[in-house]
């Protein structure tokens, strides 16, 4: 009776069809129930020393399986899913086993529950959005449910990621989602990387690997250096570190299944930042997710308190200080005013391109002394730590230690007419599902800045995208970058500093401290922006790389 969660067939609750689901449910309900009669029975009978860890893995085993199940009920586009799990939990309560609860309060420790998108409550679209979504994974996860502020750019997200993983491809579908942890790791995104252990178990991955990368193949060992370079320090990337992977002799990757590898580690390497940057909360069937102890009388007990996961009322106050509404409406004006002030020099004037070129000097300089207070080093845990080696190796500054680093000119290798191609030749398809989701992240626009109405953003939207560019040592000569000190105040560029660079070191403080009087939906497309101006600049990179290797 020492099975796991793994011995439950979960797949027919992703059909369309509800009595393939119905017959689903029937069977989950029978062995949830025959694994509660049994340890029921065990309860009842003398206890021989050899009995107590075969009971223990049994429980272990079952409480999986309820964990599972509480996800199905809170996180199922289902109906007939949620409610048929909540009536197996309740069964199994009503025999004397405790079932969990979930921790926390909703998706996101950052935005509150009551402001997120409830699962039941969704139009049509969002329907067939949430369906979509759970057929391809087997679950509805937080990212998916804090993303849906902006259903277009879900919805091509989700195709993107669907076709990295599960499509035809160069890679087999175990090595994807190993990659994703390695990725993941490099940021300690414990979040991601659980869920891709268990999408790699699902798959048929070793679970040898899982205990460590010198568990892995040597291949995707090579693969180390590149995911650590490009995480923390991308400008650094030469077709030295290219051609050493598609030179190992047996161990050699193919120019497709690295351009696979290089979408995937950077893909993950972003969806860090959005995890860390929106306070993505784990999920509810994993780890920190869920509990199994009852509530406490204030309603939530230190456990949760030391996870983040405060009172609802408690993550009403605004922690980055006493700051009255009308002093963060003035902000708000002030910007607008900066922005037509912007727009009328830019209308009367235009400066030469030796200045611009200065002012991005300047800016890159200036982005070096931007750091957020909490700086502190953020030690990985082992479990996380053991899918990366080089533990100590993070971002640094291009600028520093008397480094420089060339800048790197979009004229002369730009997304648009060098990477896209490349990546199309090489994995077909992918490119232009990468290029529509930069093109819905960086033009989406609802004309709305926090209570106004009709507002041009795209000077906006351009600065934050130009100032992760600039960090990353990419400028774009046709750009003013005087505009970026005009509409990045300081705890902005602080956030975005901290969400591209060093992602584990968000707070919830840094969160609220920007843009206070704009909506959660605003702060979440601000973090669109972030990822995929991130993950252009990586690719960047990457790719000139392996065209400087091709050439």
């Amino acid at each position: 009776m020492a099975e796991g969660e793994n011995e439950v067939r979960w797949d027919g609750l992703c059909s369309r069809d509800s009595t393939t689901r119905e017959t689903a449910l029937e069977n989950i309900k029978q062995t949830v129930l025959r694994k509660t009669e049994y340890l029921r029975s065990v309860k009842e009978t003398p206890l021989r020393p050899s009995d107590g860890l075969s009971n223990a893995v049994s429980l272990d085993g079952l409480n999986k399986l309820l964990a599972h199940l509480l996800m199905l009920s809170k996180r199922c586009p289902f109906k007939d899913v949620r409610e048929k799990s909540e009536f197996i939990l309740k069964s199994v309560q009503e025999l004397g086993i405790r079932i969990p609860r979930p921790l926390g309060h909703g998706p996101s420790r950052f935005i509150p529950e009551k402001e997120i998108l409830q699962v039941g409550s969704e139009d049509t679209q969002m329907h067939t959005l949430f369906a979509d979504s759970f057929a391809a994974l087997g679950r509805l996860d937080n990212i998916t449910l804090v993303m849906v502020f902006h259903p277009q750019y879900l919805e091509s997200f989700l195709k993107t990621q669907h076709y990295l993983l599960q499509m035809d491809g160069p890679l087999p579908l175990h090595y994807r989602h190993y990659i994703g942890i390695m990725a993941a790791a490099r940021h300690q995104c414990s979040y991601l990387v659980n869920l891709h252990v268990n999408d790699f178990l699902h798959v048929g991955g070793d679970p040898k690997w899982l205990n460590g990368l010198e568990n892995a193949p040597q291949k995707l060992q090579n693969l180390g250096e590149l995911n650590k370079v490009l995480a923390h320090r991308p400008w650094l990337i030469t077709k030295e570190h290219i051609e050493g992977l598609l030179k190992a002799e047996e161990h050699s990757w193919s120019l497709a299944e690295l351009v696979h590898a290089v979408v995937l580690l950077t893909h993950y390497h972003s969806l860090a930042s959005f995890t860390f940057g929106c306070g993505i909360s784990p999920e509810i069937h994993c780890d920190g997710g869920h509990t199994f102890r009852p509530p406490s009388v204030s309603n939530y007990c230190i456990c949760d308190i030391t996870n983040g996961n405060h009172s609802v009322d408690e993550m009403q106050v605004n922690s980055a200080g006493n700051v009255s509404v009308s002093d963060s409406f003035f902000e708000v004006e002030a910007l607008m005013e900066k922005m037509r002030q912007l727009q009328e020099c830019r209308d009367e004037e235009e400066a030469s391109q030796e200045e611009m070129a200065s002012r991005f000097e300047i800016e890159k300089r200036e982005s070096m002394f931007v750091f957020s207070s909490d700086d502190e080093e953020v030690t990985p845990a082992r479990d996380v730590s053991r899918h990366f080696e080089d533990t100590s190796y993070g971002y640094k500054d291009f600028s520093r230690h008397g480094m420089h680093v060339p800048t790197f000119r979009v004229q002369d290798y730009c997304w648009e007419d060098h990477g896209y191609s490349l990546v199309n030749r090489l994995y077909p398809d992918v490119g232009q599902l990468i290029d529509e989701k930069f093109h819905i992240a960086y033009n989406l626009t609802y004309n709305t800045m926090a209570m106004h109405k009709d507002v041009d953003t795209s000077m906006l939207r351009r600065a934050i995208w130009n100032y992760i560019h600039c960090m990353f040592g990419i400028r774009y000569d046709d750009y003013d970058y005087g505009e970026i000190n005009q509409l990045l105040d300081r705890s902005f560029k602080v956030y975005i500093k901290t969400v591209v660079c060093t992602p584990e070191k968000v707070t919830k403080r840094m969160y609220d401290s920007f843009w206070r009087q704009f909506k959660h939906s605003e702060k979440v497309h601000v973090n669109l922006l972030l990822i995929e101006a991130r993950m252009q600049a990586e690719l960047l990179y990457a790719l000139r790389a392996i065209t400087r290797y091709m050439t």
